[in-house]
């Protein structure tokens, strides 16, 4: 693809993304319900574009490339595909994020003020080997109103081509280039110059990789980056409970960016604690890499200092005995991503100066990272999870994609009514009201 054909995707989403503000709910919600019929309608073509991307991931597996978690990643099967349009049907029953009254305020009579959602405009997403990722993203933009630039890896090339030809077929009466494929590095590098044409970037990946867009565009960007995620089993902690949370939060599903790399455990408790959850762990094939105060008490493998700044995303964790709460809020402070952090005790006080101690975007009591995830939030889906505090944090769903504009709706007022000797006071007044078009007039 050329710098131009990029261009010409790109404005013609600038386009489509202003017309595409302009459907109501409704409309929006049949083309996302049309997208999930038609995704399980042609599963087998799904399957079959993704059994080639995964073919060739296999062999990167055998030459060590590759781990066994991310080729899993990329597997697509019957049931994820019907997991995926029931996905797009959560998003689809969502609230409308738009046109809601954020604020009512009138300034005197007649003349009011609103503050009301609308949609960012064009966003542009680089993302991972997940084909799924595609799809979440054109349906959390659908809905909210935006259009999408999408740019999924070469490891999900076939998958990702097959799912966004059934996207844009199957949203025929939705505004022309509402969304946009593109695949080469070239056409990332264009689309970072467009800052006149894309409002929003979306870059899920490492920290390298985030800062590498960051560094190379004016867009605004809101990054999605590793998740080094802790559990903490505190003194006071039910271990029973901690076993289970320790396990779901590694073994559930260890490939993802919320599940847990860190294991920090008290050592009042590491006694009676570690053995257990290394049995249960190795039962299960993961490889345990401890502190030196961690293999007083296990034989596992030792951890190194670049353990504790690892995302393993397979199944591996490492783990560190500690003296206090504070000992661990100082680590998870120094080696974590601002991603999700778990504590488990039973002492209210100490969870709640953990979770006030630390500043990740999702910090849990007594239950596993793997929770921090936008369709259990009850976001519908998400398009990323944000480690930063700008714009959104956490799992990024509809709110995350809208911003708002001020609607003033008056009666023929005049600035020079307020201003001067004789200047009549503003009243600034907040009250309950939605904003309609026009709502003031005839009165």
């Amino acid at each position: 693809m050329t710098n131009t054909e990029t261009e010409r995707k790109v404005e013609t989403a600038q386009t489509a993304a202003l017309q595409l503000a302009q459907l109501s709910d409704e409309q929006r919600r049949t083309a996302l319900l049309d997208v999930a019929d038609a995704l399980e309608a042609r599963t087998d073509e799904i399957l079959a574009a993704n059994e080639r991307d995964v073919e060739a991931a296999e062999e990167l597996l055998a030459d060590g490339e590759y781990t066994r978690a991310f080729v899993d990643r990329l597997t697509l099967s019957v049931s994820k595909v019907e997991s995926i349009a029931e996905m797009v049907r959560s998003v689809a029953d969502q609230d409308d994020p738009l046109e809601k009254t954020l604020e009512a305020r009138r300034l005197d009579e007649g003349l009011e003020l609103y503050k009301v959602a609308v949609p960012i405009g064009v966003v542009g997403a680089v993302f991972e080997s997940r084909p799924d990722a595609l799809v979440q993203i054109a349906a959390l933009g659908l809905k909210s109103g935006n259009a999408v630039i999408l740019k999924g890896g070469s490891e999900a090339l076939h998958s990702n081509r097959a799912l966004f030809e059934i996207i844009t077929d199957a949203t025929a009466d939705v505004p022309d280039g509402w969304a946009q494929q593109i695949e080469a590095r070239e056409d990332v590098d264009t689309l970072l110059e467009m800052d006149n044409a894309v409002d929003l970037l979306m870059p899920r990946g490492s920290s390298s990789f985030v800062s590498y867009i960051q560094d190379n565009t004016s867009i605004p960007v809101l990054g999605h980056t590793e998740g080094v995620c802790h559990v903490y089993v505190d003194a006071d902690a039910n271990l029973e409970m901690a076993e289970d949370i320790a396990y779901d939060a590694k073994v559930q599903y260890p490939a993802v960016c919320n599940a847990v790399e860190t294991l920090l455990v008290h050592e009042d408790v590491a006694e009676a604690f570690l053995p257990a959850i290394v049995d249960r762990y190795e039962a299960a094939d993961v490889e345990v890499r401890g502190d030196e105060a961690t293999r007083e008490f296990v034989d596992v493998e030792a951890a190194t200092d670049a353990d504790w700044d690892t995302e393993y995303g397979d199944l591996i964790v490492s783990a560190r005995v500690v003296d206090s709460l504070e000992t661990a809020c100082s680590h998870i402070t120094s080696h974590g991503s601002k991603h999700t952090e778990s504590i488990v005790t039973e002492d209210a006080d100490r969870a709640e100066t953990f979770m006030r101690s630390l500043d990740s975007a999702s910090v849990f009591h007594n239950a596993s990272t793997r929770f921090a995830d936008g369709y259990r939030y009850g976001l519908g889906a998400e398009v990323g999870i944000s480690t930063g505090k700008i714009h959104a944090r956490g799992p990024v769903g509809l709110e995350g994609l809208t911003t708002y504009k001020y609607h003033l709706e008056g009666d023929g007022h005049l600035v020079a009514t307020y201003a001067g000797e004789d200047a009549k006071p503003y009243r600034h007044e907040e009250f309950d009201g939605e904003w309609t078009p026009g709502r003031l007039a005839g009165e």
